[in-house]
């Protein structure tokens, strides 16, 4: 910025080498305010009015794509105010989860856990974001409020393998050994170095022979397949936009023919985590052909992962 205002001869080459480098600095760290202040700035001094409010729009999706957020976007001479648009988001809404976890009050909380909900959580940066929260609020208030906001996390983003970690360890806590196993089923699924299934059927086998008591087996299938309904429901509801789309079959269709089409009309849509725990509910069953969805719907995650800076 310095460099690109003290030589005017240059100074349009100096900015494009700012804003570059200023996009690399945001991509490496999303958290850092003074990234999104540095881009932001440089982009007034560039009047690019298109690229500030895309600049705006991208980090109210880092916070969730909250609907009053996104409103103030609308009609306003952005190139005048975006900036105190942004200084207004990162003050009432700190990227640092430390800071952020340290003005809550009891208000706040519940606050936080009412729209939680209504939040977009899709994008990878915003997930690992409130994940850092509900880490912080994990510590502080428990699993009572943090079951259920961690299972919306990662319904969204079925790949946050961290967060299936810890609702394992919250599970297995309360004694709630299936459900335990179920998270730390998919956790190893996505991240297969992490063993935690393996390690947790260990500790548990090795308690019960300790107890002397009848030795726990893992889930059956049946209740393999209603955990991951539970997910895809959740899943379902958390969808930003829900487009109908005609998915009625005649009653002679085979009931695989049902779900092939479920699986195609939710690809269609985008809305690969449901995809996702439906294919893998199939797979589960034994369905081998539902591999090649549960493969087009990872496929469609890991896209939903990759992040363009403005």
């Amino acid at each position: 910025m310095k460099l690109a205002e003290s030589d005017p001869e240059r100074k349009n080459e100096n900015f494009d080498w700012a804003e570059q480098n200023a996009r690399q600095a945001l991509l490496h760290d999303f958290s850092s305010p003074d990234n999104w202040r540095v881009l932001s700035q440089i982009k007034v001094h560039l009047s690019d009015e298109i690229g500030l409010r895309a600049l705006l729009t991208d980090l109210f999706a880092v916070l969730g794509r909250d609907p009053e957020q996104l409103s103030q976007l609308e009609g306003v001479p952005i190139l005048q105010v975006g900036q105190e648009l942004l200084e207004a988001a990162l003050a009432t809404d700190h990227l640092d989860p430390d800071l952020w976890h340290s003005v809550l009050d009891s208000e706040a909380k519940e606050s936080f856990r009412e729209r939680f909900s209504n939040l977009d959580l899709t994008d990878p940066r915003c997930n690992v974001l409130f994940g850092r929260r509900v880490e912080r609020l994990w510590k502080s208030d428990g699993d009572e409020l943090c079951i259920p906001l961690a299972k919306i996390l990662v319904a969204s983003r079925p790949q946050n393998f961290e967060m299936w970690i810890n609702l394992g360890r919250a599970h297995e806590r309360r004694e709630v050994y299936d459900e335990a196993w179920l998270c730390y089923d998919q956790a190893q699924t996505y991240a297969p170095h992490t063993n935690v299934r393996d390690d947790f059927r260990e500790r548990i086998e090795s308690k019960f022979e300790t107890l002397e008591s009848k030795p726990w087996k893992r889930p059956t299938l049946q209740a393999r397949d209603e955990f991951l309904a539970r997910m895809q429901s959740l899943a379902i509801d958390m969808t930003v936009e829900n487009d109908v789309i005609d998915t009625t079959v005649t009653e002679d269709t085979e009931k695989v023919n049902s779900e092939e089409q479920e699986l195609k009309s939710m690809i269609a849509r985008e809305e690969f985590s449901a995809a996702f725990f439906l294919s893998r509910r199939l797979v589960t069953r034994g369905e081998e052909w539902a591999t090649e969805y549960l493969d087009i719907a990872k496929r469609g995650l890991e896209a939903d992962d990759e992040v363009i800076i403005p």
